[in-house]
């Protein structure tokens, strides 16, 4: 991300908005940002809704601070560093937003706080923005979660936005040779929590699903709603990671256990039998939309939304989300 485009105009309108307090003018100038800003914020934060609320907070600091804006930065800068920083401010007061250790011993870390990101709210220009697919895909928002907070921002702005170390130092008030410090610890973590995805995060990449994708997508949904077992068995490798959020210790590594205990949850038996599915994407990931139908209800109603990484044609991880009173993720509420 560069900020020459952005130079010159945009902050005299900027702070000629603010010496005179013109509101709407402040508000078309940066309601623009709101989508970047909240994607940056979800990076942060891996909750679609903290992200909305940082957001917003944002927007309420900068109209505060709108007199302290000289121009001396780019208004996008200014603008993710005030974003950022409330992204800290909210960490440092929350003690519910770090990964916990998973039950499973060898496991790793549970992200219970994740939200999936839906994909109608990222910016209208990824080239513009650096929504590049490895950086808001799942894994790549749980990695970064390991990250201590500061260490987070800094390897976000370094090696995700694409930041100078001077720039970042400034931003969070820091020396440059923190920041170095900083995001070389951040890289050994992210290569740690990624040893199988690719880690040069500004490399543009594919944004559309493979024909593997949308196949496996279907048989998914099929095999649901067939309630068909093994079929739905055939579709995971033996390695699968499964978890279903927000729920604890459901996280599960091997496709056998992730399998039995989907049957011993009643998975195609009565009342877990009648499932209408649709296909659709978040995080730039394909997923399905599971819809449940109980005995003695005319309607399938919105269970679940279940996120798959498909690594050869075969489901790798599997995340499934309770999607029930989620109307940020714009799924019918019913079929």
């Amino acid at each position: 991300m560069t900020d020459a485009r952005l130079l010159g105009d945009d902050e005299s309108a900027f702070i000629a908005a603010a010496r005179s307090n013109d509101a709407a003018q402040f508000a078309h100038l940066t309601e623009r940002y709101r989508r970047e800003l909240q994607v940056h914020c979800y990076r942060m934060l891996a909750n679609y809704e903290d992200a909305q609320d940082m957001t917003q907070e944002t927007f309420l600091r900068v109209w505060n601070k709108r007199e302290s804006f000289k121009g001396h930065a780019a208004l996008r800068t200014w603008l993710y560093r005030i974003a950022t920083n409330a992204c800290l401010d909210f960490l440092d007061k929350r003690n519910d937003r770090t990964p916990v250790p998973a039950a499973l011993p060898g496991a790793g870390t549970e992200v219970l706080y994740l939200q999936p990101y839906p994909d109608r709210m990222l910016p209208e220009d990824p080239q513009e923005s650096v929504v590049a697919r490895e950086t808001i895909e799942l894994a790549f928002i749980v990695a970064v979660q390991n990250l201590p907070p500061r260490q987070r921002a800094v390897f976000i702005l370094r090696d995700v936005l694409g930041w100078p170390a001077s720039k970042a130092a400034d931003a969070l008030e820091l020396t440059v040779a923190s920041v170095t410090s900083a995001l070389q610890r951040a890289r050994v973590t992210m290569r740690e929590q990624l040893p199988d995805r690719r880690l040069d995060w500004r490399t543009p990449a594919t944004h559309e699903l493979s024909d593997d994708e949308r196949g496996v997508v279907k048989s998914y949904m099929d095999a649901h709603e067939r309630n068909d077992l093994d079929g739905l068995t055939a579709l995971l490798r033996d390695d699968l990671r499964f978890a279903m959020l927000p729920e604890p210790d459901t996280l599960v590594v091997m496709a056998k256990d992730a399998v039995d205990g989907w049957v011993a949850g009643g998975l195609f038996q009565r009342g877990y039998d009648d499932w209408r599915c649709i296909p659709t994407t978040v995080n730039l990931m394909p997923a399905a939309a599971l819809y449940r139908r109980i005995p003695g209800d005319p309607e399938h109603r919105l269970y679940n939304i279940a996120v798959l990484h498909i690594v050869g044609g075969k489901i790798a991880e599997l995340t499934g989300f309770d999607a029930a009173g989620k109307p940020w993720l714009s799924l019918p509420a019913t079929l």
